[in-house]
């Protein structure tokens, strides 16, 4: 127990001072954790890492659980909308790379074709890690670069699952079983078992996601337990994992899989909200494991062949890129940045070379060359990305087109017109959500009742399950992006804190507030809301209005009398907001402003009638 709280702490303490550091510095936190990872590896401070394997495996859940939320963001619907982008520049990108990596492995470096293609399949790779982080920190979604460099990534993520059941069928001529470090079902089994075994583990995943964990989840949303919630999605993400170990593959890859079958489910955002502070965290101290399994032995030893292989892979995945951003005219500050973001080799590299390794496809000298190189483009890419920031793209004269537009639209599940949010869909929230749909207005809803949920995406909602007053829900549907949100919660304390956080993070957003009654719609007007709304108000002026007519006012009076109504007591509302706080004002006030009421709707129906009154006089003469 004292050795792991020590880990901890050494992990900790070097996280927060080098990415600190690094953050001050401009550099980012990507570089930090690498450097962290570096200075308390074995080959500086030996804190850490005597044997680099162990952290590897000790700190790869925070990719798994990256990898399993970047699979949520995978939703089927969206991913077709844009899937000709997708495609082209994956192609593009895998065949331009793979081919180039392949040919020169082959024919000037004389390995086996086997080897050769595993080879280029590694260094293909990017990270989805540094990329995703990168962009988020330096405001790239909007950009061509950023978002073609998502593409690229969700190209090369799916792509995976092909790569890893082609390998072993490469490796079948070597006629050697299956080697693999750790216990699992396929010891001693034929290499082509692996490509059997990959298959089908994800149709298991598939058949469970879709048949048990739909259910799970609805019965654990019932309970409104946030903890067993969260240890739901921790059990999932974890299950998957040992399954996919179990059959000798990357947890890695099946936690990928595992968030693609859940990509359209409506417990998706909830997910991704319970799962996000441990990925952050977790995928912050694989990155310092990275560093500090940086292999500088071998680094010394074969300096020249390192720097020619991390030169060599990064330069050709530059050449395939700027001609990629060549062919889909970019500006030339967006294929800089577009080549320098993909140009390292990622996580999913070292998944790849573990399987080629495994299979007899690489063997332990090359294994080494490439998980130095993979490690070492780690951690110049972000130094990279800064001397194109700070140098390059100001010496060209070049200015940053971030706002250029894109040929396809955002991955949101929210209408790129005007973006509406509904949170909470009880009876106030479904009928303003059915009067948007049946003028063809469309609407992401969040509610946190597992059973209307269900019932309502039956009815073609489009609802998610999930905790509207977390920031990271809030995050994960998008709504920075939303034009209105229509805060509609009950409890109206669970409403009044989805106002403030909305307020505070996302002020740009305009909310249409539900108040639960008067007093409640006094506090929000007095928090500065405009846009508030009282649940029962309309329909008791509706009420209001039926029984003027049975009291004998025709049916043009009642209505014209409502809508007076409405509109001055609206703005009394206003006036007497800034009095609650003192009783015996708003008392006086409140009578002053309740006479002048009654003395507008008179006059109104007097005048009404008199017009009346002369215009039936003039008929008769």
């Amino acid at each position: 127990m004292n050795e792991f709280l020590t880990q901890a702490f050494v992990f900790l303490f070097a996280a927060v001072i080098c990415v600190l550091i690094s953050k001050k510095m401009g550099m980012g936190s990507v570089l930090g954790y690498l450097f962290a990872g570096v200075l308390i590896g074995p080959f500086v401070f030996k804190f850490v890492g005597n044997d680099g394997a162990d952290i590897m495996h000790a700190t790869e859940f925070g990719v798994v659980m990256m990898l399993f939320l970047v699979g949520l963001e995978l939703d089927p619907k969206e991913f077709w909308k844009i899937k000709n982008e997708i495609i082209k520049l994956g192609t593009a990108q895998g065949a331009g790379t793979i081919g180039l990596v392949t040919l020169i492995a082959y024919f000037f470096l004389h390995l086996p074709i086997g080897t050769a293609l595993t080879i280029g399949f590694v260094v293909t790779m990017s990270s989805t890690a540094i990329i995703l982080q990168t962009i988020s920190e330096r405001g790239l979604n909007k950009s061509n670069a950023g978002k073609s460099s998502f593409a690229v990534l969700l190209f090369q993520d799916i792509m995976v699952i092909p790569i890893m059941a082609i390998i072993p069928l490469l490796a079948v001529g070597n006629k050697t079983a299956i080697a693999t470090t750790h216990n699992s079902w396929l010891d001693g089994a034929p290499v082509f078992m692996k490509t059997l075994a990959i298959l089908g583990a994800i149709s298991i995943i598939y058949l469970v996601g879709n048949h048990i964990i739909n259910p799970l989840f609805r019965s654990v949303g019932r309970l409104k337990i946030r903890e067993i919630y969260t240890a739901s999605a921790l059990l999932l993400v974890i299950g998957v994992s040992l399954l996919m170990q179990q059959v000798g593959l990357s947890p890695a890859l099946g936690a990928f899989i595992a968030g693609v079958v859940l990509a359209n489910n409506p417990y998706k955002h909830q997910l991704e909200s319970d799962i996000e502070p441990f990925k952050a965290l977790l995928l912050g101290i694989f990155f310092i494991a990275v560093g500090s399994t940086i292999n500088f032995q071998i680094i010394v030893n074969k300096p020249l062949v390192i720097l020619g292989l991390l030169i060599g892979s990064m330069a050709l995945k530059a050449i395939v890129l700027l001609a990629i951003g060549k062919w889909k005219k970019f500006p030339k500050d967006q294929s800089f940045l577009f080549a320098i973001l993909l140009s390292q080799i990622g996580e999913f590299a070292f998944v790849i070379l573990a399987l080629g390794k495994t299979v007899n496809l690489i063997n332990q000298e090359w294994y080494d060359y490439l998980l130095a190189t993979t490690a070492l483009s780690m951690v110049v890419t972000p130094i990279l990305l800064l001397l194109n920031e700070k140098w390059i793209a100001p010496y060209l004269g070049l200015v940053p087109s971030a706002k250029v537009p894109q040929p396809y639209d955002d991955l949101s599940n929210i209408s790129p017109e005007k973006k509406v949010i509904i949170a909470g869909f009880g009876d106030f929230g479904t009928t303003i959500g059915r009067l948007l749909q049946a003028n063809d207005i469309p609407t992401l809803v969040l509610d946190n009742d597992a059973e209307r949920v269900d019932h309502l995406r039956k009815l073609g909602f489009n609802v998610y399950y999930g905790d509207a007053t977390s920031i990271n829900i809030l995050k994960s549907i998008g709504v920075e992006n939303a034009h209105y949100v229509i805060a509609a919660i009950d409890p109206p304390e669970a409403n009044h804190q989805l106002v403030e956080t909305l307020r505070k993070n996302f002020p740009n957003v305009e909310i249409i507030v539900r108040a639960k009654n008067r007093k409640k719609a006094y506090e929000y007007l007095q928090d500065g809301l405009t846009e508030v709304y009282r649940e029962t108000f309309f329909s008791a002026v509706y009420v209001g209005g039926v029984m003027l007519e049975k009291l004998g006012f025709s049916h043009e009076e009642a209505q014209e009398q409502s809508e007076l109504f409405i509109k001055s007591d609206r703005a009394s509302l206003r006036k007497l907001a800034r009095n609650i706080h003192n009783l015996e004002d708003y008392i006086n006030i409140s009578k002053l402003e309740f006479a002048e009421q009654a003395n507008i709707l008179k006059d109104s129906l007097k005048h009404k009638r008199e017009k009346q009154s002369e215009a039936n006089n003039d008929s008769t003469k």
